[in-house]
């Protein structure tokens, strides 16, 4: 993996930020009852990584090399690969951990993720940010 680069070149304090991002959400994973802000590191996690593709894109555009076609293969080439290990790596758990009913709704959700329309499903489900939610393996899609 390469490090995150600007036009000024690499960039050590935007991975500081992104541990600082990272940290509050392993927290809130592993139960610390003192801090129960994991949404906000994932939130700020985003804000990074819109940063770093916005300066990406523009810096393509300015080189009159952008192609929309391209961006979206390099995004499926680094995002799909993961998806589809997490996906394999939680249905056989899935099968064995899960009642049929909440195996279904985990289904569905795979489903979901493959439409790349879960966020959808899962704030129509139950409610994104339901206490249910903390079960469900696929809810950061």
């Amino acid at each position: 993996m390469q490090p995150p680069s600007t036009a000024r070149g690499y960039r050590p304090e935007i991975d500081g930020l992104r541990t600082l991002a990272v940290v509050p959400v392993v927290l809130f994973h592993a139960g610390a009852g003192l801090f129960q802000g994991g949404y906000v590191g994932v939130d700020v996690f985003f804000v990074i990584s819109g940063y770093l593709i916005t300066g990406i894109i523009l810096r393509e555009i300015d080189a009159g090399a952008f192609s929309i076609r391209g961006f979206y293969a390099r995004r499926a080439k680094r995002i799909l690969p993961a998806l589809f290990t997490v996906m394999l790596c939680c249905a056989p758990v899935a099968w064995f951990w899960l009642v049929p009913e909440d195996f279904a709704k985990f289904a569905k959700s795979v489903v979901a993720v493959c439409l790349f329309v879960s966020n959808m499903w899962f704030w129509h489900e139950e409610g994104y940010f339901s206490t249910a939610s903390e079960l469900k393996p696929l809810i950061h899609t």
